[in-house]
Parts: C-alpha cells; structure tokens; sequence
C-alpha cells in the first residue's frame, strides 16, 4: 500500500503553524504581559503569524525540495534563537532586548553568572518548533503540484499575508492609539505588533536615532531649553552651598530598593547601619525616591547622576552615544577646581565606562587593575564590597583635595550569592532563591558602608567631606511577585511594583546636625542639580530635566523610562491611574492624562538630545545656543 500523500507545502504550512503556537505559549508562560480584554488576548494570540507568513513564504521560492527545507529549518532556527534570547534576557532584565544590547558584547562575559542562572534544562521546549519541523520533513510526503501554478499560489499567499499583518496594525492600533510614539514601551510593542514585527521596528528606530545626529542643528535645543526653563525651581537657601568646598563621594548601592530599610525578615534586621543613617543628626534620607533606570541599569543611574537626563528607551547611553557632549557634572567640578574619578573593581570596558567616562569628563578611572584581589575577597561579580571600600578609602588618601569620587559596589548584584563567611543572616523561606538570597546580600552590602564610614574617620576624610549614596536600580524584578507578596504580605499589584522601583536616597554631611526625613517624592534625575546646589553651585543654565529636592519649589513628579509616573497623588501604572494613598484606581482615569503627555514630552525631548547629541550646540557658561560658525566641526 502506498504511502498517503499530503497536499504540497504540508511542511510550510506545518512550520508556520508550530512557530505561531510556540511563540504564544512563551507569550503567555515567560514574560509577564499584562492582558486587559479579549481583544489584547486576541492580538497576542494573532500577531505572531503577520511576519512568519512573509518569513517562511521564501519557500515558495525554492523550486527544490531540498533547498526549501534548508530555508523553512534556517527560518526556525532564526526566530527560536530571538524568541529564547528574550526569555533569558527577560528573566534578568524584565525586559526585551533591543539592538544596541546586541553589540553589547564586551559585557557578556561579566554577564555569565546571571545569565547562567536564569538558564534550565527545560528550556529546550522553547526549541519545540524546530522538533517539530523536523519530524514533519521526515515523515510527512508532499503531492507535486503543476509548475504553472505556483506563481498563482504564491501570489494568493502574500495577499493573504499581507492581508493578516494589516488587520493586525488595524487592531493594534485600535486598541492603543498612535502605538508607534511609544517606542520607550517594549511590552506594549510586543504586545501588540508581535516579537518579530518589534525587532523590525526596533532596527527602524535605532537607525533613525543615528540619522538625527547626522541631521541635527542647534535650533532644535530652543524648544528644549524653554522646556527645561519654564520648570526650573529656585535652590533652597538653607541648603544651597551647606556642603561647599568639601570632598563630594557618592556611593551607588547595587541593586538596593527601600523595602529592606527599616524592616525585618524573620525577626533579624537587614540593614542595621542603614537603619540608623536615617535617624543620624547628619543625614537627610529620602524614602520616596525612585530609580529611573532602563535598559543601561547601573550605568543609567551614573548617567541621571551626572547628566539629570533621562536614559535611551533602547540600549545604554554609555554603549550607544558614548562620543556625546555631556555637560557632567564632574565636568562642572572639575571646573571648579576639584580632582574628579570614578573607583570601580571591575574591568574597565565593562558597560563601555573608560570610553564614557572620558566624554563625562572624568579624570581618572580606578577599575580592577587599581585593585588587590586577595584569597578570598572575590565572590559573584568580583572583588567584594568590604574589601573593595577599604582600598578606595586608601586611594582617596592619596588624591589631591577637594575631590570628587564615585564608588560603585559590587556585591548586591544577582544572584545574590555570598561566602559563608560573609552571611550575617539566614536566607529567606520563599518560592524564589533570588529573593531569598537577597535579603543576605543586602546585610552584607549594610555591612560594607559600615566599614566605609569606619575607614573615612580613621583616615580623617570624614569631617570635611559629604557622603551621598543612592540605590541604583532594583534588585528584585516583577518574575518574583509571588515570592515578594509572601514576604510583603500583600498583592503585587502594577501600583505596588511601581511602589516596590523605590531607592534609598542619603545626603550625609557630618556636622550638619539637623538630620531628618524627608518625604518629598524625587527620582535620579534630581540628583545632579541637588548635589550641585548643596556644592554651591548654580545650574540655572544647565540643560537638566531634575529639580533640587530641597527647593520649595520642587515638583513631585518622577517619570520612569518605562512611561509609569509618581506625583504626589497618583500613580500611573499598566494604563492605570492608582491614588497614591490608597493604591486602587481612581475614578476619573482621566486625571492622569495631562501628567502622561507630559511624561512623554519629557522624555522624548531627553532622547533627542542624546540621540541628535544636541548639547555639541551649547554654551553652559552663557546659556546660549553657539553660532553657526561655531558650530562648524
């Protein structure tokens, strides 16, 4: 009996069919994509097969059967290694990857130890299409059709394809109005264009920013500049100038949120130095600031810091636009007449910084080859935080006065893993290793900045210098609700993920004596014009998008780089407008739309700037556009 023949192309319309399945599934079992309607369930179940339509349809272009297989196999391979490089990025990020990540390769090899914890056995059942492609072009066999035909078949295949990827724009763009503005959402883009159809866009969108730069004149910081202006608050009296002349050292805390601050696990204090900083007669801790961090992470928060602009919506500044004018604000100190560098344990190329710091102005970088690694002082990303504070302490010894110095710690990184003898408090009972991890992390972090204040005293640095230190980025992203509502005893709603991007904020200055909290909702991007001002410094003709946090007249609106936004009565998560106070959603939705155009505004006019290098047209002395001549290269 002869084998039963299938209908010709049964192998394409086989392929196409398991790689719209798989991608669905990984939809709906690896990122966490917020679905409101049926009809956002329908678009995600349907936006997946507009491009693998066009992609696979290169088969019908092959006249052998051999060579048609070669290409539907190649097309599965392509679209299986997208499909899981967003998994495996989306777990540690909770994000999905743009281009500039991809020429980010200098760093992959620090990226190995997260990147191999976020890697299972059972993730070769997100290679299930390929499986099941192969199996096809095994054992199903295709009928021969009329050569005729074939032009006719393919024709009526594209139609039908084309017919699908606007029905998909149509609804898309049905569901959420001038989609397209939102390039800073990922999740939305996926959510409704589709994974493959995203990647596309993205590759329009990075290579429009490199043709704005090629395009770019001055006359487009006017609007800018106005912007920044009309928002401009005047500085604190009080606070303006209470630390001039003094050392400035700003410590980034790796992936520290608020939430540990003050707060127990199992009975044990987490962080009790920290704990009492924000009691100290010295310090001001301010529990309402947020991260405004994207992609970047550590090296976004350096960039808010120096430049109170907004991270790129795709990619790290520091990868992508590393040869911009930046007025930083070492630049700013440095001209001023302080020493300015940056002490880091890590390879100097790590997130492009000896590139970058050079644009900011930096004078020196102190990376791992300024560093000691003894037996046992490396753990996880490298040189330990206890060891690594003591060394920089040394270093600021030998560093011509007043300096100003930036410490990156290390340590509190994922996965969180430590020595045993660096564990002062068990680990967390929960779902999660990394939360449970977390909590000994961030101890010993606690730990380290003991040891740094310590060291500052016994080498008498401490009395004429100022400690500012802030949380980077989160440390405990949204792939551990479940385990984060155990150990916070509520639901992690998008209000309380949005509550949960909360860092800590110190400005200690020894002598101050009048310590407090402060409760005034601020973010990153307040941290430039803050320093500055507490540094004597004036900023009135800077381009920055912060304000002081000490100004009476600081606006509490903090804009993340996803979009979301704080005021001090609402919050703006997944499309919903949340009361502050409360946490449920408001009953005039319309409330925040003024906010949420405005939040685009802003970040977009900081985008153009980075992407046009804009401030190349600048005079920060005079506040003045240069003149055409000058602007000649």
């Amino acid at each position: 009996m002869k084998n039963k023949e299938c209908p010709k192309h049964s192998v394409l319309a086989i392929a196409v069919i398991a790689t719209w399945l798989t991608t669905y599934v990984v939809y709906k079992t690896a990122f966490s994509i917020t679905i409101d309607n049926a009809l956002q369930e329908f678009i995600l179940f349907l936006n997946p097969l507009s491009l693998l339509l066009f992609a696979y349809g290169g088969a019908l272009f092959f006249k052998s059967k051999k060579a048609r297989n070669r290409y539907i196999l190649a097309i599965a391979v392509v679209t299986s290694v997208i499909l899981y490089g967003n998994v495996a990025f989306y777990r540690f990020f909770t994000d999905f990857i743009t281009l500039p990540v991809l020429f980010q390769t200098d760093n992959f090899g620090d990226l190995g130890n997260s990147a191999a914890a976020s890697i299972y056995w059972t993730d070769i059942l997100y290679f299930a299409d390929i499986i099941i492609i192969l199996l096809a072009m095994r054992f199903v066999k295709e009928k021969q059709s009329a050569v005729k035909s074939a032009a006719t078949h393919r024709k009526a295949y594209f139609v039908l394809s084309a017919a699908v990827l606007f029905f998909n724009l149509g609804l898309a763009e049905a569901e959420r109005p001038q989609l397209l503005t939102r390039s800073f959402d990922r999740e939305m883009l996926v959510k409704n264009l589709g994974m493959y159809n995203y990647h596309l866009y993205d590759v329009y969108i990075q290579s429009k920013s490199q043709a704005q730069r090629a395009l770019a004149d001055g006359s487009e910081l006017t609007e800018v500049t106005n912007y920044v202006r009309s928002n401009q608050a005047e500085p604190s009296e009080e606070m303006y100038g209470a630390a001039e002349g003094r050392n400035l050292i700003v410590v980034t805390l790796e992936s520290l949120q608020t939430f540990v601050l003050n707060n127990e696990m199992n009975g044990e204090t987490i962080t009790p130095f920290m704990n009492e900083l924000t009691q100290d007669e010295d310090t001001i801790y301010f529990p309402n600031f947020y991260h405004q961090t994207g992609l970047g992470k550590t090296s976004d928060s350096e960039f808010l810091l120096e430049t109170g602009m907004y991270p790129l919506s795709g990619g790290a500044v520091f990868f992508t636009h590393s040869g911009n004018t930046f007025n930083s604000m070492a630049e700013k100190m440095g001209n001023e007449g302080y020493t300015t560098n940056v002490q880091h344990a890590n390879t100097k190329s790590f997130w492009n910084r000896d590139m970058m710091y050079e644009s900011l102005g930096i004078d020196k970088f102190y990376d791992i080859q300024s560093y000691t690694v003894g037996e046992g002082q490396a753990v996880n990303w490298g040189m330990k935080d206890i060891p690594f504070f003591e060394q920089s302490v040394d270093h600021m010894t030998e560093m011509q006065q007043p300096f100003y110095t930036r410490l990156l710690s290390l340590t509190n990184h994922h996965p969180f893993t430590l020595d045993e003898e660096d564990k002062f408090i068990e680990e967390f009972d929960s779902n999660s290793g990394t939360l449970n991890r977390y909590f000994q992390t961030v101890r010993y972090l606690d730990e380290a900045v003991k040891t740094l204040f310590d060291d500052l005293k016994e080498q008498g640095l401490y009395e004429n210098s100022i400690i500012v230190m802030y949380g980077d980025h989160y440390g405990i992203s949204d792939n551990h609700n479940e385990a984060m509502a155990q150990y916070l005893g509520k639901e992690i709603t998008p209000y309380e993920s949005a509550q949960l991007q909360k860092v800590p904020f110190f400005v200690h200055i020894p002598g101050y004596e009048k310590g407090y909290v402060d409760e005034e909702i601020g973010g990153q991007v307040d941290m430039r014009s803050t320093i500055l001002h507490l540094m004597g410094m004036e900023t009135e003709k800077d381009i920055q998008f912060g304000g002081d946090l000490f100004s009476e007249e600081h606006e509490e609106f903090v804009i993340f780089r996803d979009g979301r936004f704080v005021t001090d009565e609402y919050v703006y998560a997944a499309n919903v407008c949340y009361d502050i106070e409360t946490g449920e959603p408001v009953e005039d939705q319309s409330v925040c739309d003024p906010y949420a155009e405005r939040a685009l505004e802003e970040l977009q006019y900081s985008e153009s700037i980075i992407n046009g290098d804009l401030l190349r047209f600048y005079e920060e002395e005079n506040g003045q556009l240069k003149t055409l001549d000058e602007q000649q290269p």
